[in-house]
């Protein structure tokens, strides 16, 4: 059973593909620091994902590899469906796979992955405070923590920015 949710939106990206597709669009040379910072910082928290589930879109999966590479060989699903997947859908993925591991890692995109994140904050009682932090806004590359308890509700832990471990940009 799942003890760990991460939650992580995609690191910065380049305006414009050279397909003219968003779907295309790779990470600028700040999102893959963005992202390793973050991963960094999970490390250092000792987690390490068990499985992810990774949006297709290019600038996800290049976020995957960026985390992947600090954190060691993760397996991971790349769906499609993930691309620009509402809060409700991201939700019934994380149930499909609480059983993947101790630890699964989300990465997507904006708002549903805000969406998510708002809705399991709530669930879970957060404080209006750090609510508030996520309603505002969720920058490339955050990424929040959930302690799952023994009834399978995402607690919240923390949210890890990218300007609090390397500073604004």
């Amino acid at each position: 059973m799942m003890k760990h949710l991460i939650v992580m939106r995609h690191g910065k990206a380049e305006k414009d593909a050279e397909s003219g597709e968003d779907f295309d669009r790779d990470l600028m040379q700040r999102g893959i620091r963005e992202a390793t910072a973050v991963a960094e910082a999970l490390k250092a928290r000792g987690l390490k994902p068990d499985f992810a589930l990774v949006s297709s879109a290019h600038r996800t999966s290049q976020t995957f590899d960026a985390v992947s590479a600090v954190l060691g060989p993760i397996p991971v699903e790349r769906r499609d469906d993930l691309y620009n997947a509402g809060a409700n859908d991201l939700r019934r993925l994380v149930e499909a796979h609480e059983e993947a591991g101790d630890c699964l890692l989300v990465i997507g995109h904006n708002p549903g992955i805000q969406y998510l994140i708002l809705d399991y904050m709530t669930e879970g009682a957060a404080s209006m405070t750090e609510i508030d932090k996520v309603r505002g806004t969720y920058p490339t590359a955050a990424a929040t923590v959930f302690d799952v308890d023994v009834a399978g509700r995402p607690l919240y832990d923390g949210v890890l920015k990218p300007k609090d471990l390397i500073g604004a940009e």
